[in-house]
């Protein structure tokens, strides 16, 4: 899957538009990664601790920011996702 295959049509998966929101993204070259490996995460475990996304994401290598909003909008989506 890529980063265009997460959106249905002109709806946006609610990782990419937490993403946004929460403005847990800077220059966009790491971002398409961060999110495909984010929704395989969630796709497996809709419930992941801060460790569990951070070593999922670890691959995915960001020079432009901190990992805190990255992380908080990952959790924030998961939220939504399972209706909690």
């Amino acid at each position: 899957e890529t980063i265009e295959g997460m959106s249905d049509g002109g709806t946006l998966h609610p990782l990419q538009r937490i993403f946004i929101e929460k403005a847990a993204l800077q220059c966009g070259v790491c971002t398409p990664g961060i999110l495909v490996a984010a929704k395989a995460l969630l796709e497996v475990n809709l419930d992941p601790s801060e460790t569990e996304i951070r070593y999922w994401l670890a691959g995915n290598l960001c020079r432009c920011t901190g990992y805190d909003k990255i992380i908080r909008a990952v959790q924030l989506a998961a939220a939504e996702i399972r209706g909690a």
